[in-house]
């Protein structure tokens, strides 16, 4: 298993340039879409979603922060390539 170091997240993120995962959150009264590109070296996050209040639909994009690309890279780690990695 690849250990998370900070060098081994910079590395998993240089070494799958163009990844993406989509992921959904439906729940009572809300939906989420997520989609997780890295680009640059960073993970880029767009979110598509809408609540059940009136003009409640949103379309954000934003860079992750070092916790959230850390739980990204973690939870599809089996998807990402990981040659060279210790």
């Amino acid at each position: 298993m690849v250990r998370l170091t900070k060098e081994n997240r910079k590395k998993l993120l240089e070494q799958n340039e163009g990844f993406t995962q989509r992921t959904y959150n439906e729940q009572r009264n809300f939906e989420e879409t997520r989609i997780y590109k890295i680009v640059g070296g960073l993970l880029h996050i767009r979110e598509i979603g809408k609540t059940s209040w009136a003009d409640s639909r949103y379309d954000k994009e934003r860079v992750a922060d070092d916790e959230e690309t850390h739980r990204f890279l973690y939870k599809f780690l089996h998807k990402l390539n990981k040659d060279g990695l210790e």
